[in-house]
């Protein structure tokens, strides 16, 4: 019944391509950077005379119907001077466009200071996209770009503190979001535990954050999707760009392999502590790692292939007593082509590696415990442009997943362990799409679809069988199921429905609503409400059912002073069901018997986010305000007592500003304000033989205290000598510039009571709270050539 919905409105869709696209011509074309051949991806493409457009898909690609005539197009983005180009349209016309930076100057350039207002007039609602360039000049912890701490600025989005590179959007936990590298899914984001994200900003083309309407080509996730594509490769000339930083250095080398027809980009990035403490004969050796490298062919204007490569590590090893480490790996092959003028195809195969490792050394209690998680996908998105009232986009999207959650090996013949491996899973997980964006009249527009999702748990595989699967206090099983190889163990079918409108008011002004579905079918299993790299991921399966959120948002969008000024305000409520969690005082840590420990129950979350943005002039910046509010119940959990979620904060306040003083000297600060996120402390303790197990009343009882902090940045721009090919930057950067000791976590210890014996063992339990970075100062030196 459901495949034959889903075939019988992709039909209905493709009947509507023959018939609205007849007696039409086409222009279509690519939109490119002149100076260095990257494609542009979100260009308005605008055509007065008609009062409608579109705008450059993830590929630069565009595409009108139109009637003959002869037509004056506009284009236009941020960062680049906008272009009329008149087109005498007879026939079907391609059309590439190059387009300038605004600090290029070139007179055969037709410029035009109308700019299409994206904010009001996009159909797209809860979107953020990060404007590299802008991003680069606000302050940095030891001079590292970094994005997911700029995304963490966004409303909307709440970070879990510092020493994480881990942020939660709209009432969602960690794992509900879906991050990605050129198409690939990246696990764990972070490095040096958030220090710095795995994405250097050298290398990054493009990054968009969906918080909300979120299309039909995105699954697998319930909260957001944070895509980020990175650059194709100079493919006019050669160039290097490096830094030297406090604690990192980079390095990035581009260029054309063949001039105009194929280029390569390698982008390299190391951190040094641990070369500092070698020498300084310490055995706390830190350190991490990450390659970017990317190759690009055109073969023509209808075929262009890519292949992109991501390799990051982190390594930890600590007085030669224990150490760890984590991993992501990602391969991305991309073939576009273009069947004709209005149909364009994106084809990709994706592998994607999350590892980590654990070593103790002690000679007794030493151990190798390692896991990952492995998935290849194979992708087919189409994107057809009937005309310019209509836009249409479907696809199907495989993915196969080996999930390794974990294997123990002694690490001496003396070691009390022996070796132990939690069984594979494995899991096919299938997304049939189809969506349409639809301009209705001059004021509404709509983009509606529907997604299938199809997860099969599959074998081979061991099913544990119980009694009671959540009674703890008898976790044996009583019986076990076996499924071959390709058998199917459990599969879950879902629709996901899609609707995002936009009504003009009026110039400037607009209103949005949105709805979507989203559903989850992999797990994280995790240690606690801080991300490290112990965590492990399961499968939807036949104890776990697949997690859905249902989100309705509405959003009133206004801009000022001749679009200078951008001002939105946006409400959300989002419900969820069957979200994963824990037992209290649940065991997690290698439990072949993890399913007694699962609960699952529903979430809920709302909030209202404003937002007011400044991109043009010497003063450029942002300010926002996000109120929340993100409540649980779960049986089983907090005595099915509905509690807030660790990631609930009320209150957050976030400015970002940048100014221009002069051609050499740019200034930027940042500062961020939240109120305390809860945390579960033990109110006591009771005593079990030798054991002296906490007394846990309330989950996520207690708050911390408000989070705040103030960054700056100085960037000096040298004058350039002209004799010399390369240019030098100087930043300058203090983290935490007032010293505020924002709390990381808390922790409970026993201490000797030397006062007296008042809990009648002679010892007591203390709350102590732990702070992470004091004031920072860093200097970066970056070159270009």
């Amino acid at each position: 019944m459901i495949r034959s919905f889903s075939l019988s409105f992709a039909v209905f869709f493709l009947i509507s391509v023959v018939a609205l696209g007849q007696e039409k011509v086409t222009l279509n074309g690519y939109v490119r950077d002149v100076s260095n051949g990257e494609e542009l991806i979100g260009v308005t493409v605008y055509i007065p005379k008609m009062s409608a457009g579109t705008v450059t898909n993830p590929y630069g690609f565009y595409s009108l119907t139109l009637p003959k005539g002869t037509y004056e197009i506009q284009f236009s983005y941020v960062g680049y001077a906008p272009q009329i180009v008149t087109v005498d349209l007879q026939g079907d016309v391609e059309r590439n466009v190059d387009m300038l930076s605004e600090t290029t100057v070139m007179q055969e350039v037709t410029v035009t200071d109308k700019r299409v207002d994206e904010n009001v007039v996009s159909l797209q609602m809860s979107k953020n996209t990060l404007d590299m360039n802008r991003v680069r000049k606000l302050p940095a912890l030891f001079g590292e770009v970094d994005i997911i701490k700029n995304i963490q600025m966004l409303p909307g989005v709440i970070s879990a503190g510092e020493g994480t590179s881990t942020f939660y959007v709209r009432g969602g936990s960690a794992d509900q979001n879906l991050i990605l590298i050129d198409e690939a899914p990246i696990y764990d984001p972070s490095h040096l535990f958030g220090l710095f994200s795995v994405f250097n900003a050298d290398v990054i083309k493009d990054s968009e954050l969906y918080k909300g309407g979120i299309p039909s080509r995105f699954g697998g996730r319930l909260s957001s999707i944070l895509e980020v594509r990175t650059k194709d490769g100079n493919n006019k000339k050669l160039g290097v760009t490096a830094g030297i930083g406090t604690m990192a250095s980079r390095l990035m080398v581009e260029g054309p392999l063949v001039k105009d027809k194929a280029s390569f980009i390698v982008s390299a990035r190391r951190s040094y502590v641990d070369l500092f403490l070698r020498a300084a004969n310490n055995d706390n050796l830190v350190h991490f790692y990450d390659i970017n490298a990317k190759v690009n062919w055109k073969y023509n204007n209808n075929n262009r292939f890519f292949l992109a490569f991501y390799n990051g590590r982190d390594v930890f090893n600590f007085a030669n007593q224990f150490g760890f480490a984590w991993g992501n790996r990602t391969a991305t092959f991309r073939w576009n082509h273009l069947f004709n003028e209005r149909l364009f195809s994106n084809t990709s195969v994706i592998l994607s590696n999350f590892d980590y490792k654990l070593e103790l050394k002690d000679p007794v209690q030493g151990l190798k415990w390692t896991s990952n998680l492995e998935e290849l996908s194979v992708k087919e998105d189409l994107s057809y442009f009937i005309n310019t009232n209509n836009d249409l986009t479907f696809g199907y999207h495989i993915t196969g997943r080996r999930f390794s959650p974990g294997k123990i090996v002694p690490n001496s013949e003396a070691s009390m362990f022996e070796e132990l491996s939690l069984d594979h899973m494995y899991a096919l997980d299938h997304g049939i799409y189809v969506s349409n964006q639809q301009r209705v009249s001059d004021r509404v527009t709509l983009d509606y679809g529907l997604r299938l999702s199809i997860f099969q748990n599959m074998g081979p595989s061991d099913v544990y069988l119980y009694n009671d699967p959540q009674n703890r206090t008898q976790p044996d099983p009583v019986d076990t199921l076996h499924y071959k190889a390709w058998k199917s163990v459990k599969t879950f079918v879902n629709l996901e429905p899609r609707l995002a409108a936009r009504y003009m008011l009026q110039d400037g002004q607009s209103i949005k609503v949105s709805y979507n579905r989203m559903v989850q079918n992999t797990h994280l299993i995790a240690s606690g409400t801080v991300p490290v790299p112990f965590n492990t991921w399961n499968p939807s399966g036949y104890y776990l059912n697949p997690q859905i959120a249902d989100q309705v948002a509405a959003g009133y969008f206004q801009n000022f002073k001749d679009n200078m000024l951008e001002f939105s305000a946006e409400a959300y409520y989002k419900k969820m069901k069957d979200v994963t969690d824990f037992a209290d005082n649940a065991d997690i840590f290698f439990n072949k018997n993890l399913s007694t420990e699962f609960r699952q129950g529903k979430s809920w979350s709302y909030g209202l986010e404003l937002m007011l943005n400044k991109k043009e002039g010497r003063f450029t910046g942002s300010a926002s305000y996000t109120w929340s509010k993100t409540m649980r119940k779960i049986p089983g959990v907090n005595q099915g007592v509905e509690f807030p979620a660790n990631y609930d904060r009320r209150n957050v306040v976030n400015l970002q500003g940048a100014y221009d003083y002069s051609d050499r000297w740019t200034f930027g600060a940042t500062f961020t304000y939240s109120t305390g996120r809860p945390i579960t402390i033990p109110e006591g303790k009771y005593q079990y033989g030798t054991y002296n197990p906490d007394i846990v009343t309330e989950r996520n009882g207690y708050r911390l205290p408000a989070f705040h902090r103030l960054d700056l940045s100085a960037t000096y721009s040298p004058k350039k000598n002209e004799t010399r090919k390369w240019k030098g930057t100087w930043v300058f950067a203090i983290y935490n510039a007032y010293n505020r000791q924002n709390p990381f976590t808390v922790y409970t210890r026993v201490t000797q009571n030397k006062d007296g014996d008042i809990t009648g063992d002679g010892y007591t339990k203390e709350t102590r709270m732990v702070y992470l970075f004091p004031i920072l100062p860093s200097v970066t030196y970056n070159i270009k050539f």
